[in-house]
């Protein structure tokens, strides 16, 4: 019972190991085995037999790789047909050499048939004929594409630097994601390897030619020997018994090792463009039917000299003029046979042809095109990278991928920054001129074309580059034509940070925070939070300007206060209590007294008690309070303190948005959110009038 149960676990064993992994191991027993132990007659014809199919199956293969990455195991294959074809050898020559005497048939079929009738049982031919394919294996294709994999392996070495500085931009840019990046580098890396074992690898063919000579007069004297000493034969029956087989021993070795020569040569010499040897052969030698047609006229000529072998020459001169006509006549067949078909079919659309929004993209006008350069430094792709990565280390979130395109349909200079479709930005820049852009103290004018900042609408011209020490002189900053559109971008993005933070950009932030501290997300979705609750949190907290980075924090507190989940803005209130000392350190960095803007206790009340009670606040109350924030926020900038009221809990979301439509870059903190070891001075207070 226990051996019965043992067996049966061995071949479950068994069944679980795939074939793939198992046939590297045992194609090397075989080997081993043939060059160790004798072989039957009967096995040499199989193995010699199945050294062909390999052959021609490498061959084929090669022919149709549209990459040498498709083939990259090819430098192995070469090692292994290589040994598998010497070990062929070692085991043919031991069978000519002890069963020689015994006949045509001694060393199996496939060496009598090489042997005898494809050299017409003529030793001396066979002999011709074994050293013209050694020599057009050895001296023509082996050694070519030796040379061709060497210099291959040089230049792919020499342009890796090239190609890595280009996978960079492209990432900087924001065309690929990481993971691609990745994939091309490897890409890279195993081209490099290929071309590298193929320069090894060919190196085994030469020697595998120059073997195969070797072998030839090894067992042509040692039959010559064993026959006259060992079987007392006669000289020319040993000649004729032991080089005829040794003949064809090594023609079904030659031919093979031809077949695998001309698929290396075809690996190294093909370039890529991702069609195989054959398309590419077609699309470009028989591309052009005027040429062909030039070729038939002139073939036509040489048929009509006297000597010439004028029917062949005139045959096939007449079939190439007449080719381009047939193919014409063959396209225009197609396409009527087509044309019922393509008229039903020209409206009908699909899934495919609808083109999706890009959440941020910037058009070029035709002259800008410059700015995408990316061989220069300072290219608008990389400033837009730096832009990105700037929000992602402040904020703890990645803006969705920039798509900069040029658009015809724009004037030259101009460009234009859409979000989510819509228009949100533009401007018009210039090549090789800068803008000097004005401050408070900076009144004298330039010399140069005026214009405006885009930005922020104070005045500036754009100069020369030779201007810029004179601007800069006189309190101007100066800026080049892509920073101009890298910081309009900048602008618009932290306008719209919230609006740019969707349902797919907080999966992936659940995602990265469940990989690292999964006991944080564990059932937090869908069993305590929707994912569009947490999503509305995330972007209330992006649209005050509050970094999203402690995600432990803000789950940590949503948990803690799920009782408050349908209320959003509560939520958000609260997640901003926990996060108070982060957003006071963001605006007002470490300083110890923190200069603000309050609101009258009156006034609070009165908001407080038309929120409770569900009633309008009267318009004039309304009017006073934003024309006295407006002077509040006035005196505030010009102490150079940032705009920051602190209210009352419950009414700081209402302030917020109430004067958010004033100043973009306002601050309102409540009471709650100011850490104790804060000192907070009122620089002006807000009161009912």
């Amino acid at each position: 019972m226990i051996k019965f149960f043992s067996l049966k676990n061995f071949l479950k064993k068994i069944n679980k190991i795939k074939f793939q992994e198992i046939s590297g191991p045992i194609l090397i027993t075989i080997i081993l085995s043939m060059m160790i132990l004798p072989l039957k007659p009967i096995f040499l014809d199989i193995f010699f037999t199945f050294n062909i199919f390999i052959s021609i199956v490498v061959l084929l293969v090669s022919l149709d790789t549209k990459s040498i990455l498709d083939f990259t195991a090819f430098p192995t294959v070469l090692l292994f047909t290589t040994l598998f074809r010497l070990s062929l050898n070692i085991a043919s020559a031991r069978v000519i050499l002890l069963f020689g005497h015994l006949g045509q048939f001694s060393a199996g079929h496939v060496i009598e048939s090489f042997g005898h009738f494809l050299v017409g049982n003529n030793f001396s031919i066979g002999i011709i004929i074994f050293l013209i394919l050694v020599i057009i294996n050895f001296i023509v294709i082996t050694k070519g594409a030796g040379r061709i994999a060497e210099v291959g392996a040089r230049f792919i070495l020499d342009g890796m630097p090239g190609k890595q500085m280009s996978i960079d931009s492209d990432l900087n840019a924001g065309l690929i994601n990481e993971n691609e990046a990745k994939h091309r580098r490897k890409n890279i890396s195993q081209e490099a390897d290929f071309y590298g074992s193929m320069d090894g690898a060919s190196k085994f063919i030469r020697g595998d030619a120059i073997a195969g000579i070797l072998i030839m007069f090894i067992n042509i004297i040692g039959g010559l020997f064993i026959g006259l000493f060992q079987h007392k034969m006669s000289i020319l029956q040993a000649i004729k018994i032991y080089t005829l087989l040794t003949i064809g021993d090594g023609l079904v070795a030659q031919i093979p090792a031809l077949i695998i020569s001309t698929a290396v040569a075809v690996m190294v010499t093909r370039v890529e463009n991702n069609k195989n040897v054959s398309e590419q052969i077609f699309n470009q030698l028989f591309y052009n039917f005027n040429i062909i047609f030039l070729s038939g006229i002139i073939l036509g000529i040489f048929g009509l000299i006297p000597g010439m072998p004028h029917l062949i020459f005139l045959f096939f001169s007449t079939f190439l003029l007449f080719s381009k006509f047939l193919y014409k006549n063959f396209i225009f067949f197609l396409k009527n046979k087509k044309k019922n078909f393509i008229i039903k079919n020209k409206f009908d659309l699909s899934l495919k042809d609808i083109p999706l929004e890009d959440c941020l993209s910037i058009t070029l006008g035709s002259n800008l095109i410059e700015l995408m350069n990316n061989k220069k430094t300072n290219n608008l792709f990389n400033k837009i990278f730096y832009i990105r990565k700037k929000y992602m280390n402040e904020f703890g979130f990645l803006s969705p991928k920039v798509n900069i395109k040029s658009d015809l349909n724009l004037l030259p200079y101009n460009y234009k920054i859409f979000v989510k479709g819509v228009e949100s930005g533009g401007g018009k820049v210039f090549l090789n001129k800068y803008m000097a852009i004005s401050s408070k103290i900076s009144n004298e004018k330039l010399s140069g074309k005026e214009t405006i900042d885009p930005i922020f609408g104070l005045s500036a011209f754009w100069i020369k580059k030779k201007f810029i020490d004179i601007a800069k002189n006189k309190k101007y900053t100066v800026i080049d034509s892509s920073t101009v559109i890298a910081t309009h971008f900048d602008h618009l993005l932290s306008l719209n940070m919230s609006e740019l933070f969707g349902r797919q950009e907080m999966q992936d932030l659940l995602n990265k925070v469940n990989s690292e501290i999964p006991k944080l997300t564990e059932n937090l979705i869908p069993n305590t939070f929707s994912l569009t609750t947490i999503k509305q949190v995330f972007q209330n907290l992006l649209l005050e300007n509050v970094p999203i980075k402690d995600m432990r924090t803000i789950l940590e507190t949503l948990i803690e206060n799920v009782s408050f989940q349908k209320n959003i803005d509560e939520l958000t209130n609260i997640v901003r209590i926990s996060l108070g000392k982060l957003i006071v350190q963001k605006i007002f960095l470490n300083k110890k007294n923190i200069h603000v803007i309050g609101i009258s206790s009156i006034l609070e009340n009165i908001f407080i008690q038309c929120l409770e009670n569900s009633k309008n606040i009267e318009p004039n109350l309304l009017k006073n309070f934003i024309q006295e924030s407006k002077k509040a926020i006035n005196i505030q900038e010009s102490m150079n303190y940032p705009i920051v009221f602190v209210v009352s809990h419950s009414l700081r979301f209402f302030i917020f948005r109430l004067l958010k439509s004033i100043y973009s870059k306002i601050y309102v903190l409540s009471n709650l959110e100011i850490p104790n070891n804060k000192k907070i001075i009122f620089v002006s207070i807000v009161e009912k009038i």
